[in-house]
């Protein structure tokens, strides 16, 4: 069994267009959920989201490109590109055909199919853009980065919704760790911030119209965003052999089903992921320091997610650090888990605890330490990054600092 490393991160959020962007927002418990701004937003009832305003898909992709790349793909692109530099790998050779890409994402093209839908529907248009299904389906963007890489590995899409990144990183550590990859380009992207993504939200009466506030007793639902972030991830030792940065190592990682409800989360199989982690990882559960929690800000996800951490961890739950980021970026539904992971790698590689911000009140269903609203130093040796999903699918990875 391989030794699996991160050596590249990318990302693009509404907190950051980088990476060091991004962990700088996360130290300073930063809040990149407002307005949100696009076609008919006046017609919902929710509108706020960590939308990227700041986004010129123009300045970065030529016309032709254009054409192709539906908004999330345009994410995955600029954070696959970061990735991969800061790795240093060249994808030629026997490497190009032992890599490959895996992504996560739950809607795919949302934006090209909500503009389509429009114009056949409602201005009666009998004729859309013949790339509109290659550029809304939802392996776009691992298409795209396969071929802009000369990745001609192992290469596919999960779609579990909000659990889609982590289910996809999961699959491209057990690639590397088998043998069947040298290197893999994993992660995920999300876009569903338009009229029809957030109305079809809507509709399930989850949403909050104020903020999202994590485990805090006044919590009144989840916040959408959008975004991408984008890892390498190596065999230890191919790492080690060409002199690679090393952000962090993957040890782990487990995946369950609740097998009970479409919405509602279930306690024992969150509690059965995490500890299907530990156990995979080979560690002790008192190693664990921190915990990036799934958190949606919902009454139900929260204390289930509390609850399922004090049955896999025991006494030792009461000693854990745990926030969840998506009181800053909203949630990114398939590319969740994959923004997430950068606060994991943030905690093990510089000693900082990202917050749970907008936290007010606490309750006493999630009484366990939140890090609330600031920032903590901390040295921390092992990080678990909880994605729980619609649908009851789980997925949780365990990381290790590398010194």
């Amino acid at each position: 069994m391989n030794r699996v490393v991160i050596t590249g991160a990318g990302t693009v959020n509404a907190l950051g267009l980088d990476v060091p962007a991004t962990l700088a927002a996360f130290a300073e418990g930063k809040c990149g959920i407002g307005q949100l701004e696009f076609r008919d937003v006046d017609r919902l009832s929710i509108r706020i989201g960590g939308q990227i305003h700041d986004w010129n898909a123009e300045g970065r992709f030529n016309r032709q490109q254009m054409a192709l790349y539906d908004r999330f793909t345009q994410f995955t692109l600029v954070a696959a590109e970061e990735a991969i530099r800061q790795s240093g790998l060249e994808f030629i050779g026997e490497l190009a055909t032992r890599s490959g890409v895996i992504l996560g994402t739950s809607g795919g093209g949302l934006g090209t199919q909500d503009e389509n839908y429009r114009m056949v529907y409602e201005e009666g248009k009998n004729r859309v853009h013949p790339f509109v299904v290659p550029k809304l389906m939802n392996n776009a963007a691992c298409s795209h980065v396969s071929m802009e890489y000369n990745l001609k590995g192992p290469s596919f899409t999960v779609a579990t919704a909000c659990a889609s990144s982590n289910h996809a990183m999961g699959q491209a550590f057990n690639m590397v760790r088998c043998g069947a990859a040298t290197a893999m380009v994993t992660g995920g992207s999300e876009s569903m911030l338009c009229f029809g993504g957030v109305k079809a939200w809507e509709g399930l009466r989850v949403m909050s119209k104020d903020a999202c506030r994590p485990f805090s007793l006044n919590r009144n639902g989840m916040v959408q965003g959008e975004g991408a972030a984008v890892f390498v991830f190596e065999e230890y030792e191919h790492a080690k052999t060409r002199g690679a940065e090393i952000l962090a190592e993957v040890i782990g990682f487990a995946m369950t089903s609740d097998a009970s409800d479409i919405v509602m989360p279930s306690k024992q199989g969150a509690a059965r992921a995490i500890s299907g982690a530990i156990q995979d990882a080979r560690i002790d559960r008192s190693e664990i320091g921190y915990i990036n929690a799934h958190g949606t800000g919902t009454a139900a996800n929260d204390k289930t997610e509390c609850a399922a951490v004090a049955d896999a961890l025991g006494a030792h739950a009461d000693n854990i650090m745990i926030s969840s980021t998506k009181s800053m970026h909203g949630h990114l539904i398939g590319g969740t888990g994959a923004v997430e992971l950068l606060a994991c790698i943030m905690a093990l590689r510089d000693g900082i605890i990202a917050p749970t911000i907008n936290y007010e009140e606490p309750d006493p269903e999630c009484a366990l330490d939140v890090v609330p609203n600031e920032a903590r130093e901390a040295k921390v040796e092992v990080a678990l990054s909880n994605a729980f999903a619609f649908g009851g699918l789980n997925a949780v990875l365990a990381l290790r600092r590398v010194a």
